[in-house]
């Protein structure tokens, strides 16, 4: 804002528009019903003589003249509207240059006027192409999520048993937050569904977020998929997508590897979270926002969006917003400060004992465990010391390399690195920031999983392991400097 800084638009009463096409005709046909003082300027006296009929303060007067700029003088705010952005411009710099400190809305009609009104000092430009264009794609998304949710309560509304939602492989808090909303969206038209998952819920804040929520869930292990009629896939291409044969519903924010043939999707790549996509279905849909529900939504967005600080997106925050009011904060803070297990304490002790830094890179093997998702936790604490910026975690468990990798280097996506260090050989997962990798072991050491010499597997482990995603990293591991506790 220019000089008018100091004045609100709360407090500003006093309005000038200048040139008074449709778009000006309309602001202040606005203007004066909100009861405000609004003095109007333009070159045509039929025109004028046409808003004075309509009892509109108006005066004729070219506004590219200099005389205009001491007619406006007094005025808060001076709307510059004409068609003819030549003129608007020349306005523009004649308030300035005259050292006028109102308040200018300037209009343009493409992106260079735009920028040409901005730097002769309008605070706010208006582009009425881009607006009605704004205002059609809002209106377009608006009806195309009141199609997409009648469209998903008829494939509901076909279920004549059983829905089963599908989450994927040791799930996230967005994949069990989103399959809650579906199974209320599914309750609120008298549909019983069943939320089934695969692998674990690993990590301590994952199991605390179920466990105090009293979200309920069933393993995979423990159903019968023929018990159902209704599969509805929610969240599954991050952590690996179910195998089954029939899909009837699939929400993601992630593309899956291959299409399925489903009477219902609603695949968003543009935004961070399926808790999102699921909240806007809520909303359309009108239902009343049960307090777990909302609860578990919020801390879906928050945990995919590692609270608003990655890749967050407008629909992220406004769908945040909304479920804001109605979550249980109290909960979300246990939530969040889960107590750390005797094992996940060892983890880390022992990353930070065998850690190896490469300039902010951090890489560390954490030896044989029994619960691998300590090794997240290990990786996240882990970036907290100082000059780090990226740190990976591995382990070996049950024959397996599990490893957990974390990042804050705005320059580096750390899936990235995992899938070219290890994409051939195992499988991976995770964003730009937190990603993971579960690597047989007999595969990447070449030796039988069942040789009882722990430590030649260890060493054979660290070594490669390391190798590769310093590499991956663009670090030369030979090279670099090394710290560790040894």
């Amino acid at each position: 804002m220019s000089a008018a800084s100091g004045i609100t638009m709360a407090s500003m009463s006093t309005y000038a528009i200048l040139g008074c096409g449709s778009v000006g005709h309309a602001v202040a046909e606005e203007l004066v019903d909100e009861g405000k003082d609004v003095l109007i300027l333009d070159a045509d006296e039929g025109r004028v003589e046409a808003l004075r009929d309509q009892d509109l303060n108006a005066q004729q007067a070219d506004i590219a003249e200099q005389h205009v700029v001491e007619t406006v003088r007094e005025r808060d705010v001076v709307l510059i509207m004409s068609p003819d952005v030549n003129a608007n411009a020349e306005a523009v710099k004649n308030i300035r240059a005259a050292d006028g400190d109102q308040f200018i809305v300037a209009r343009a009609d493409d992106p260079v006027s735009a920028d040409e009104l901005t730097e002769l000092g309008a605070d706010v430009v208006i582009n009425p192409s881009a607006v009605i264009a704004d205002s059609a794609l809002r209106a377009l998304e608006t009806g195309e999520l009141e199609y997409k949710a009648s469209q998903l309560s008829d494939v509901i509304d076909a279920t004549e048993d059983r829905m089963a939602i599908l989450i994927h492989r040791s799930p996230d808090p967005d994949s069990i937050a989103s399959a809650a909303a579906l199974r209320a969206i599914a309750a609120s038209r008298d549909v019983e569904a069943d939320i089934i998952y695969e692998g674990e819920i690993g990590h301590q804040e994952n199991r605390a977020f179920v466990n105090l929520l009293g979200i309920e869930l069933d393993s995979r292990r423990s159903v019968s998929l023929e018990d159902y009629d209704t599969f509805a896939l929610v969240d599954v291409a991050k952590g690996g997508e179910p195998d089954i044969d029939s899909v009837d519903i699939v929400i993601d924010h992630y593309e899956h590897d291959h299409e399925h043939d489903a009477a219902f999707s609603d695949i968003r790549p543009n935004v961070s979270a399926t808790s999102t996509i699921l909240t806007k279905y809520i909303q359309e849909l009108d239902l009343t926002l049960d307090q777990t529900v909302a609860t578990a939504l919020l801390y879906g967005i928050r945990a995919e969006t590692l609270d608003f600080k990655r890749d967050t997106t407008p629909a992220d925050l406004t769908a945040a917003a909304y479920l804001y009011p109605f979550a249980d904060h109290d909960t979300l803070e246990q939530v969040e400060s889960p107590s750390m297990s005797p094992e996940t304490l060892d983890v880390l002790a022992e990353a930070i004992r065998n850690r190896e830094v490469q300039g902010s890179h951090l890489v560390s093997n954490a030896g044989f465990i029994r619960d691998r998702d300590a090794l997240s936790q290990a990786a996240q604490h882990l970036l907290n010391l100082e000059g780090i910026t990226t740190t990976a975690v591995f382990a070996i468990a049950d024959d397996t390399i599990y490893l957990a990798a974390r990042s804050k280097d705005i320059r580096m996506n750390i899936g990235k690195v995992l899938s070219d260090a290890f994409g051939d050989m195992g499988e991976t997962a995770g964003h730009s920031t937190d990603a993971s990798v579960e690597i047989p072991l007999g595969i990447f050491t070449g030796l039988d999983t069942s040789d009882d010499n722990r430590d030649t597997l260890l060493e054979l482990t660290e070594e490669a392991v390391k190798r590769k995603l310093f590499e991956a990293m663009g670090v030369d591991s030979s090279s670099g400097e090394s710290s560790n506790g040894n």
